[in-house]
């Protein structure tokens, strides 16, 4: 039992809003969560992960950023909680970004990001994004998806023709879907696009999990509140269509 005890139960329960939404979710009298304003992201998302759980035929919990930009909407992941995914893991997380993109009106296009395109360049962390893009093809033909790339050629039609030597692709100059290979180039690319371009960045938005879970910045506002409920609705109603079908 590690310790726990009936008694640190309800003291938990009675003490720590997260736990008791958590337990609350966990009974099905709550869609879905949002904390974080006044607890950190540890916090917020531990007793999910102990209780909740993942959704089936899901074997983690990534994030993605909604990046609103002027003329374009981009899904930016994992930018927040897995530090070093392995092929495998960055897989499952283009897949789960794709499905949730698509949940919020967002056309999947899946760049699977590197610092080479295509055959330009090997090397291990190369390698691992090839090997990426490979079993998330396996696991669902009809994605589309493209990597490895680098993000000019992923958003930039004129670079793409350049970079992919003219060849015809699908997702090549017009990917929505951005997944990143660690979380230091993920953090850093949402942080940085954010800054120089001033456009609101919506997030993070955790997926992989039965019922949605999402944390705010302890600096957040009242429009990033706003927004954060939003999505966890959003999410939390495809969810339900997803299981009904």
């Amino acid at each position: 039992d590690k310790g726990m005890t009936p008694q640190i139960a309800r003291d938990w329960l009675v003490t720590d809003y997260t736990w008791f939404g958590t337990m609350m979710m966990h009974l099905g009298k709550a869609d879905g969560m949002v904390s974080g304003a006044a607890h950190t992201t540890a916090d917020t998302i531990r007793p999910a992960m102990q209780v909740i759980r993942t959704e089936p035929g899901r074997k983690m919990v990534s994030s993605l950023f909604f990046m609103l930009l002027p003329e374009h909407v981009y899904a930016f992941a994992d930018c927040a909680i897995n530090v070093d995914p392995s092929s495998e893991e960055l897989a499952e997380i283009a897949l789960c970004t794709a499905e949730t993109a698509e949940a919020f009106g967002v056309k999947a296009r899946v760049a699977m990001l590197s610092y080479a395109t295509g055959s330009s360049n090997s090397g291990p962390e190369v390698d691992k994004v090839r090997m990426a893009t490979m079993l998330a093809k396996e696991r669902d033909p009809s994605l589309l998806i493209e990597g490895p790339t680098q993000f000019d050629a992923a958003v930039d039609p004129a670079v793409a023709s350049v970079k992919f030597n003219g060849q015809q692709s699908e997702v090549a100059g017009r990917a929505t879907v951005c997944v990143f290979p660690d979380l230091n180039t993920g953090n850093n690319t949402y942080k940085a696009v954010q800054q120089a371009s001033k456009c609101v960045a919506i997030g993070p938005i955790c997926q992989g999990l039965k019922r949605p879970v999402n944390d705010l910045s302890r600096g957040c506002t009242v429009s990033d509140i706003v927004n954060t409920v939003i999505i966890t609705c959003v999410q939390a109603i495809a969810g339900k269509q997803k299981h009904s079908q």
